[in-house]
């Protein structure tokens, strides 16, 4: 089956997004990365992922600027993946869909995991969307400005 593309001037910034990283392989090597792994045999083992699978999202990644390649031996033989500064933006977006699926496709039988602070030692609250004071907004509450021109001045 061909990977749906869309045009590179489609004006939805989620359709964007989903072309980059919006693959079932691809959000988990993120996850797995921002759980500190780097080396390619680590996602292999962790993910349970087929090698040429993984060298396709990893160069994919790579090539959107998600992940960053370092060579970490000698003559080029060693390399390590890192969340570049684009992939560590994605930590907000993997927490509500941690909390989400927790919400509505539990683990039989199991409680989800617990995402900490480091700091307090305390659960993560619920990622929620905040209007410009902090208060909590629903989907109700919000509308699309179709026309981006105009810019609230603040």
């Amino acid at each position: 089956m061909a990977k749906k593309r869309i045009q590179n001037d489609d004006p939805c910034s989620v359709a964007r997004a989903l072309q980059e990283v919006g693959d079932w392989w691809s959000l988990l090597i993120v996850r797995q990365a921002m759980f500190g792994s780097r080396r390619f045999s680590d996602f292999q083992q962790q993910l349970g992922i087929a090698r040429n699978i993984l060298v396709d999202r990893l160069s994919r990644l790579v090539e959107t600027e998600v992940l960053k390649k370092v060579d970490v031996g000698e003559s080029g033989r060693r390399y390590e993946y890192r969340l570049t500064e684009k992939g560590r933006d994605l930590f907000p977006v993997l927490v509500a869909l941690r909390q989400w699926g927790d919400r509505w496709n539990p683990c039989p039988g199991q409680p989800p995991l617990v995402l900490r602070d480091h700091r307090s030692g305390q659960p993560v609250p619920r990622v929620q969307v905040l209007d410009a004071r902090g208060r909590p907004l629903e989907l109700v509450d919000v509308y699309v400005d179709e026309d981006n021109s105009q810019q609230d001045a603040g």
